[in-house]
């Protein structure tokens, strides 16, 4: 369907985010819409990077938004802690967290449904059921939903406060020497995420075209091998494909990782990427001590890393 609207007079930055803020749409659907060239102002279509032109009016065929999860209750689901208000399951490698368009099945959202029916309701985007946060499709562990509404805005302050620890672990291509910490901000391009160096970021923010997101990333060494190292990497941050982007851009790309690897990343055996959210940390909403959660590593990236020797 086609609808318009008519941008503030004060928007500014990115047109996909002032579209998105003006719709109250989540941005997955507005990025789908300029990915199919569905976005236009006096009939010609725009980017999604296109700074914001004030007060125009935009014309945009959007999906229809897909609705609560419908429950799956023959979709296997581990739980990996119970509260009264929220809950942490473990999310498998190749399994979306929730769905983008109506009808899409199969869902780690539809497996919690199943479970939890009270998780489809917690969420203000009802698509998203519950589900506090995100992991890209093929990053397996830990994911938290809240049961409740009242839950799920004290969790998701946690998430803006950066009281959240959010522990991964990545097998990088190359031998890390040492831990560190990286802050370049990160743009989205397309499909992709991309580091844009200190330099080039001011330069747009003169120019009032910056399209990059402040994000920092921190790692240690866990462990060593020949050809790889194994990383302990804690976000403060939540940027799409952050770890992904940053460990690509230093030189170290996930193993796995084609996209923002190529033949670096290439690991014969493995069919996915090698990371895993492993450990997150939260207070509960309403009350009581701090929960720590671990996810353990799947067999299979347990098994190739044995074979790393």
């Amino acid at each position: 369907m086609t609808r318009e609207v008519r941008l503030p007079l004060t928007a500014t930055g990115r047109l996909d985010r002032a579209l998105a803020d003006a719709l109250g749409l989540g941005r997955a659907v507005v990025k789908r819409a300029f990915q199919l060239g569905e976005v236009r102002i006096k009939g010609r279509r725009v980017r999604a990077s296109d700074p914001v032109p004030p007060g125009a009016l935009v014309e945009i065929g959007v999906d229809a938004p897909a609705g609560p999860p419908e429950p799956e209750l023959a979709m296997p689901l581990t739980v990996l802690w119970e509260g009264e208000r929220c809950v942490v399951v473990d999310k498998p490698a190749g399994v979306a967290v929730h769905a983008l368009l109506p009808g899409e099945g199969g869902t780690l959202a539809n497996a919690v449904a199943g479970r939890f029916p009270e998780c489809a309701e917690a969420a203000p985007e009802p698509r998203e059921g519950g589900a506090v946060h995100r992991l890209d499709t093929e990053t397996s562990g830990c994911v938290l939903f809240a049961r409740d509404a009242g839950a799920w805005d004290l969790l998701r302050a946690q998430f803006r406060d950066q009281t959240v620890e959010k522990i991964y672990l990545a097998l990088v291509a190359g031998r890390v020497s040492a831990g560190g910490v990286t802050t370049v901000p990160l743009a989205q391009r397309g499909g992709r995420v991309v580091a844009v160096p200190d330099a080039a970021e001011e330069r747009h923010r003169k120019k009032g075209t910056s399209r990059a997101r402040p994000a920092e990333t921190h790692w240690e060494v866990e462990k060593a091998f020949e050809r790889h190292t194994l990383l302990r990497v804690r976000i403060v941050t939540g940027v799409m494909h952050q770890i992904r982007a940053h460990l690509a851009h230093l030189g170290h790309p996930v193993v796995g990782d084609l996209l923002y690897g190529g033949e670096a990343a290439l690991a014969a055996g493995l069919e996915r990427h090698f990371l895993h959210a492993w450990r997150l940390s939260f207070d509960p909403p309403g009350g009581g001590a701090r929960v720590e959660v671990v996810s353990p590593l799947p067999r299979a990236l347990a098994g190739f890393l044995a074979g790393l020797g």
